[in-house]
């Protein structure tokens, strides 16, 4: 059996996502074995991310640096703007390198069963932004879930009072996606977005 230090951390790691107590004890083990090494070079990591981390008053996205490396990049198109979720939802699209413009994280979706309202995220940040002028996309990039789109139903009701224009990512088939695997919801979404070949 491990020292009860070494059980805390795998415990802790077991925490994470996508690693579960087998795995956590494993990433301990080996780290333990590389502790000159691997070991001091995700402490420091840690320790460093833990001192300089802060949330971006503009954006909300998390980083070191306050405003966000998103936010204070200046070959961003500060016209078009990307409305996400929470910052995964942001680190997954900008990942691709498909959106050159700014986000806006709202920190949740609307709720009725979760107790989530509308004053719970920042769509009062939002609409300011918007409001400042110099936006002339905002785009809903909410997930495909019902939370997800009655969340992109409200945000597009309370933006049409400005002058812009509001779009949503598309819905439908996967990539390399089988019909036969997928569900109705899926179907009916891409049947309604059709578009004509050619």
């Amino acid at each position: 059996m491990a020292s009860q230090e070494i059980e805390t951390l795998a415990s802790a790691l077991a925490k994470l996502p996508g690693l579960g107590p087998r795995s956590a004890r494993r990433a301990v083990l080996w780290l333990v074995k590389r502790r000159e090494t691997a070991l001091l070079q995700v402490i420091e990591a840690l320790v460093a991310v833990r001192d300089r981390l802060a949330e971006c008053p503009t954006c909300g996205n998390v980083d070191t640096q306050s405003p966000c490396a998103i936010c204070t990049d200046p070959r961003r198109d500060a016209r078009s703007l990307c409305v996400v979720e929470d910052v995964a939802d942001l680190w997954a699209l900008d990942r691709a390198k498909l959106f050159t413009g700014r986000y806006h994280v709202l920190g949740g979706r609307l709720s009725a069963l979760d107790g989530v309202r509308p004053e719970d995220l920042t769509i009062d940040r939002l609409l300011a932004r918007v409001a400042q002028g110099g936006v002339d996309e905002v785009v809903l990039a909410m997930n495909a879930t019902l939370e997800g789109q009655t969340t992109a139903h409200y945000l597009a009701e309370r933006l049409e009072v400005y002058p812009v224009r509001i779009t949503q990512l598309a819905h439908g088939l996967p990539v390399g996606g089988e019909l036969d695997y997928l569900d109705e919801g899926t179907l009916a979404q891409a049947l309604r977005a059709r578009r004509p070949v050619g």
